[in-house]
């Protein structure tokens, strides 16, 4: 099975930093995001074969693709830079994984480096204890990390590998169901769309029904961890 991992948290508190020092993939991937220094759609990185990370935007104006990305999230990874402390869109997102029922996650406290100091860093952990009472993170971890200095990196890197063993297998119900969190087109190709497959088996050259719109659709190729492959399963990541 693969585990699923999903950033949360205000925009610039250092998501898309903190995935590439734990993959090494640079999530940003759209000129306009280089070009912004934001990140607008989702992305995607592997921290090994079974676990994907899916990097989601922290702007407000961009919370439909955050929705999209979480929604199928087995760990939700809550970012919090340790100089600003805890935003709106901190507030947002951690809603949203509640109304999803997301049950496991982390919170990283990036950007150590540059806060004031150690009292400081302590008063933020305070105010985010205060958040995540009474939420399903109230016995999450607090990570202190610093993409910077490579604090606290290894120590978050073995908390999604120790959660990640505590995922339960839900019982697959047979027909292939995937929700689709991002669209695109490749020339010479036609449409590809990504999602986390929920349950069920499909392979190259299946027919598969689109809802809503009851349209059909043919698989011409797939794609799990960005490698070509003949048929997906449940808890997959595909294209």
């Amino acid at each position: 099975m693969q585990i699923v991992v999903g950033t949360a948290g205000h925009i610039d508190h250092g998501k898309t930093a903190l995935v590439k020092a734990l993959t090494g993939t640079d999530t940003d991937r759209l000129a306009e995001e280089k070009a912004r220094g934001m990140t607008i759609d989702l992305g995607f990185a592997y921290l090994d074969q079974s676990i994907t990370i899916i990097d989601v935007p922290g702007h407000e104006k961009f919370i439909r693709n955050m929705v999209a990305g979480v929604s199928t999230i087995h760990i939700a990874l809550l970012v919090i830079a340790a100089d600003d402390g805890i935003m709106p869109q901190t507030k947002e997102h951690l809603h949203i994984l509640q109304l999803l029922g997301v049950k496991q996650g982390i919170i990283a406290l990036t950007k150590t480096d540059l806060a004031d100091d150690n009292d400081w860093i302590d008063l933020v952990e305070l105010e985010i204890q205060d958040l995540i009472v009474d939420t399903f993170l109230k016995d999450a971890p607090i990570i202190r990390t610093s993409v910077e200095t490579g604090e606290g990196i290894d120590t978050l890197k073995q908390a999604i590998l120790s959660q990640s063993k505590n995922i339960e297998t839900e019982l697959d119900r047979g027909f292939f169901h995937l929700p689709v969190d991002r669209v695109f087109s490749k020339t010479g190709f036609g449409s590809v769309v990504t999602g986390t497959v929920l349950s069920g088996k499909a392979k190259d050259g299946q027919e598969l029904e689109i809802i809503p719109g009851n349209q059909k659709a043919k698989v011409r190729g797939l794609q799990t961890h960005g490698t070509e492959t003949l048929s997906v399963k449940m808890g997959d990541r595909a294209a």
